[in-house]
């Protein structure tokens, strides 16, 4: 029998779930629109609910896990949404405030065959946003991107917190970009 996941320590965890990519996947899409529906009814009308990460983007390596942003407006208790997630099966990963990030189709067997990360915000608070958005105008930027992942899941296959870490400066750099863009394209409007 196997040891609960709430009971493994950080190292078991990333032994179990290891950084692995694989080949864009058409059916990323649909994961997300399956889930994004499922969300929607438990989730208020007044929320939005994007794709983000590698998935989003289409045509690059990436991990086989969906990431989701749902932004909610301020009013809005996020520790009490994810509440009504745990009846599709979510857990809290962490909370704070201001962000509750959560995940889906980890077992303790390793990776269900279809695994979500959803990330619980205030609206506004979406940089994920404009980061997918820059790498799905910019393919050699998205290749930059897919050939670092690469080189990081080998370097930190089993060390989710630095694999993170070593593509920050990658993801600032862009996400910073695609605002000067966003903010240059509405100043020409």
């Amino acid at each position: 029998m196997s040891k609960p996941l709430s009971e493994m320590t950080l190292e078991e965890l990333w032994r179990l779930f290891p950084i692995a990519l694989v080949e864009s996947r058409s059916h990323w899409a649909e994961q997300f629109a399956r889930e994004r529906n499922a969300l929607s009814e438990r989730l208020p009308d007044d929320c939005r609910i994007s794709h983000i990460g590698s998935t989003a983007i289409g045509g690059i390596r990436a991990k086989d896990i969906v990431d989701i942003l749902v932004e909610l407006p301020s009013d809005r208790d996020l520790r009490a949404q994810a509440e009504r997630l745990s009846a599709l099966d979510y857990t809290v990963m962490s909370q704070n405030d201001a962000r509750v990030s959560l995940c889906k189709g980890y077992t303790e067997r390793g990776f269900a065959d279809r695994v979500f990360h959803l990330h619980l915000r205030y609206i506004g608070d979406c940089d994920e946003i404009a980061f997918r958005d820059y790498l799905i105008a910019h393919s050699d930027v998205a290749r930059a991107y897919e050939s670092l992942k690469s080189e990081l899941s080998e370097t930190y296959r089993y060390d989710r917190d630095a694999y993170t870490q070593a593509k920050g400066d990658f993801v600032r750099r862009y996400t910073e970009l695609a605002k000067e863009e966003r903010r240059a394209s509405a100043c020409a409007d």
